[in-house]
């Protein structure tokens, strides 16, 4: 099975093109669970929620069957070590550990080129291109292979990478 993870900043895209893909390729797909996980919150999230959240991802992504050619991951623990390190100046050593241990097969990070909208759960409205070029840097970094998913056309775009790259 391919692990095929779709990043990048709040507000790009990333769980619909998740979705679409799952959806075209008829394999399973892994949701974004920070996102289920702080709409509970009743206090702001801390550090030591984004370990709990970077956890509960591994073990519900562990939990899917290997029997399709495609898994699709609405983020991974890159999106956790970015939004640690760029809201709190540290990533807990766990996360960057499994950063290393877990393997991908592909990566596609959303441009900012769509709209930012507010949903009470995103926070950095002018620090997209900042974070665009962090993420970049962190794929580069790690030379995980990627591409940059831009434009109205984005769900044909990544689907044909997928075809021709994953």
């Amino acid at each position: 099975m391919k692990k095929v993870v779709i990043i990048g900043p709040e507000c790009t895209g990333k769980s619909t093109l998740t979705q679409n893909l799952a959806q075209h390729f008829n394999c399973p797909y892994r949701p974004e669970y920070a996102r289920e996980f702080i709409a509970k919150l009743e206090l702001p999230y801390t550090p030591k929620d984004i370990l709990h959240i970077a956890k509960k991802q591994i073990e519900i992504e562990d939990a899917i069957p290997k029997i399709s050619p495609y898994l699709f991951l609405d983020t991974d623990l890159i999106v956790c070590k970015v939004w640690s390190e760029f809201k709190y100046n540290n990533c807990h050593p766990w996360i960057l550990e499994q950063i290393h241990e877990k393997h991908y097969d592909y990566y596609l990070l959303c441009d900012i080129d769509l709209p930012w909208q507010n949903d009470g759960m995103r926070e950095h409205p002018k620090h997209r291109q900042e974070l665009l070029a962090i993420y970049e840097k962190e794929l580069k970094a790690l030379n995980k292979p990627f591409a940059l998913i831009s434009g109205k056309n984005r769900t044909q775009i990544a689907i044909n990478l997928v075809k021709n790259y994953a």
